[in-house]
């Protein structure tokens, strides 16, 4: 079975780490640091990204970012993403498993170089009634978007896909709001259901929107430049986050769950099968995690090799 999986660890692995052939350096100091940081082993944090259901997650929440003009904006004039997408995750892989596993000190120090690349993203676009509007990605309200779809969709992403989770689902949203405070996220949500307020606050607004520009980077999230051997698993996962969306964010994005003829296709079994595929392929235990524990280890908390 190993023999197997061996090409398609070794192209996951690439893809993740953007042409890293081993652990990145900066995974491996995530064992540095003297304090336990912000989450730890047996929290909601550490069980939702721990699963593979991030990778689903992840596909979902670029689809619903792309939904306000400003984020898109930024993205489109402030990144290279069609001609770098590798570099884009990899160091948004980063900054998630640093706030996650690191010391506080780590989680602090990357998340002020995110906001510190960000200072540079700022520009305008034309609202739904043709007002020019002024956009920062460290804006309080535009982080607040981001924020919201990264939680939304990998608390359900999780939910269809991965196990349990301690505390539940406003566990998550409630641990994760730290990592919306360090990037600037005014009033995150702390349950589930203020989540859904929030989020739904954000739908009756009218602000965001479906144009030529989201439907074009709805089309790259479709079909980025992966290598051959990831495409035929990744279109599986594509239209997994599809099926994980809202009826409401779906139809707005031009979106629909495979189907044959009247049938629907199982998406959701298919799915599932591609993350026990990757879970076999990559192991139950990451490096990010691995060193979190090595750390915890040494810091002397109980229960860091369970």
């Amino acid at each position: 079975m190993k023999n197997i999986l061996s090409p398609i660890k070794k192209r996951l692995v690439h893809t993740f780490s953007n042409g890293s052939e081993g652990v990145p350096q900066w995974q491996l100091d995530l064992a540095k640091g003297d304090d336990l940081g912000y989450h730890l082993p047996g929290s909601a944090v550490w069980a939702v990204h721990g699963s593979m259901s991030p990778i689903v997650a992840g596909i979902r929440t670029l689809l619903m970012q792309s939904l306000h003009p400003g984020a898109l904006a930024g993205v489109h004039e402030h990144s290279n993403f069609r001609e770098d997408p590798l570099g884009r995750l990899a160091n948004t892989i980063r900054w998630i498993f640093t706030v996650t596993y690191g010391s506080t000190e780590a989680a602090e120090n990357a998340s002020r170089r995110v906001r510190r690349l960000h200072e540079a993203v700022q520009g305008s676009y034309s609202d739904n009634l043709g007002t020019q509007r002024g956009y920062s990605a460290n804006d309080p309200e535009l982080a607040s978007w981001i924020h919201l779809a990264f939680t939304d969709a990998f608390l359900t992403a999780h939910k269809i896909w991965g196990g349990a989770i301690p505390g539940g689902p406003d566990a998550y949203v409630r641990e994760w709001a730290q990592a919306g405070r360090l990037m600037g996220v005014e009033d995150p949500p702390l349950s589930e259901a203020e989540m859904h307020r929030q989020l739904d606050r954000w739908y009756q607004s009218g602000e965001l929107r479906v144009d030529s520009r989201v439907a074009e980077t709805v089309e790259f999230i479709r079909n980025p430049p992966l290598n051959r051997v990831l495409r035929p698993g990744y279109r599986i996962l594509f239209a997994g986050a599809v099926y994980s969306l809202e009826p409401r964010y779906r139809q707005m994005l031009g979106l629909t769950v495979p189907r044959l003829g009247p049938v629907t296709l199982p998406v959701r079994l298919a799915t599932k099968l591609v993350l026990g595929v990757v879970r076999l392929a990559l192991g139950r235990r990451g490096p990010s995690e691995l060193a979190a524990r090595e750390r915890l280890r040494r810091l002397g908390v109980p229960g860091a090799d369970a």
